[in-house]
């Protein structure tokens, strides 16, 4: 067997949604945060992103989490995520699926009933608690960065689509929340491929004319993510369908979209205190999230989010690099 590289892996889903934890092969990433960390993979290691991500190894709704040594005393791992659109700030179920993988693996102290995890990533610390019954991790409760909203009643000219109403928040990543209703489309997977257009539009006219940044760090801007709601979505259960950039659909209810989204609720004052919304994916899987804590983020109200899911291991891998593959970096189909 040759191989120039050597990667292992433990693939896991969360409600549904891959995530392909890198346990080794990668080495350290030069930067003392995280954040920097994930500025430094992306402009000089980005290779090993689509290596793994991209077809043949992985496919256009890939997503993983690359495990680093924690930048903070108490940490117990860092995480860089990556996807078919990048390298994100944050990834809820990513962390579900790191949280879940650690503790089947062996890989921190496992205690029962819950074994808490301490995570440096880019967007900052998160906390995963895991339900651990048996050895089994049976769900995780992540305790995410603030989530905010940025702006409500928003407007944008979409070509092919006209002035569309939305609100823009953050959870981690940001996120156009759009009624679909407001479009004439139903919530429908057999209208995926019109809803997927119609996201793919609005976040390039969002990211042309008004893209978002973060005001406590410029490194994160722009809008990769676009939030439909069903239209008979209630306050405390909703249902989405995520279209991320370049052109796939969330299949998880996304974690650090459900903490947008509980933000815009509060926001919008149709949730308050600790009540609970139950969130449901394209695909019917379920997130809970509440606030637990209320806070500023550059001056604008924000909540501290919990999003309760669940993860299942799938496989532990080597992943390898023939020197004669023609696909060094996988292709884009």
């Amino acid at each position: 067997m040759r191989s120039s590289r050597i990667i292992s892996a433990i693939d896991t889903h969360t409600e549904g949604m891959p995530t392909r934890v890198i346990t080794g092969g990668i080495g350290t990433v030069p930067g003392e945060t995280m954040a920097a960390r994930r500025m430094y993979f992306a402009e000089h290691l980005d290779g090993l992103r689509r290596l793994l991500v991209n077809e043949p190894r992985g496919h256009a709704a890939m997503s993983g989490a690359i495990l680093q040594p924690p930048t903070t005393g108490d940490g117990h791992y860092g995480v860089l995520f990556i996807e078919v659109s990048g390298l994100l700030p944050m990834c809820g179920h990513g962390t579900m699926g790191v949280a879940t993988a650690l503790v089947e693996a062996g890989m921190v102290p496992v205690t029962e009933p819950v074994t808490e995890i301490r995570l440096d990533t880019p967007a900052g610390r998160v906390v995963a608690a895991v339900s651990v019954v048996g050895g089994h991790a049976d769900s995780v409760t992540l305790r995410n960065v603030p989530a905010y909203c940025a702006s409500l009643d928003n407007d944008i000219d979409v070509p092919g689509l006209g002035m569309v109403p939305y609100d823009m928040a953050y959870g981690g990543n940001f996120y156009a929340i759009v009624d679909l209703g407001k479009l004439g489309l139903p919530f429908d997977r057999s209208h995926q491929d019109r809803i997927l257009d119609a996201g793919l539009r609005i976040m390039a006219a969002i990211n042309e004319f008004r893209a978002p940044a973060h005001p406590m760090d410029r490194r994160i801007t722009g809008c990769k993510h676009v939030l439909f709601l069903d239209p008979a979505a209630q306050p405390a259960h909703t249902r989405n369908a995520m279209v991320i950039h370049p052109g796939w659909f969330d299949r998880s209810p996304c974690g650090t979209g459900t903490s947008a989204l509980l933000a815009r609720q509060h926001a919008r004052g149709l949730l308050s205190g600790d009540e609970v919304l139950r969130n449901d994916s394209f695909i019917g899987t379920t997130f809970h999230a509440r606030a637990v804590e209320t806070t500023t983020v550059g001056g604008h109200p924000a909540i501290v989010p919990e999003i309760t899911g669940r993860a299942w291991l799938t496989a532990t891998a080597n992943y390898l690099l023939d020197p004669t593959d023609p696909f060094p970096e996988g292709f884009v189909f």
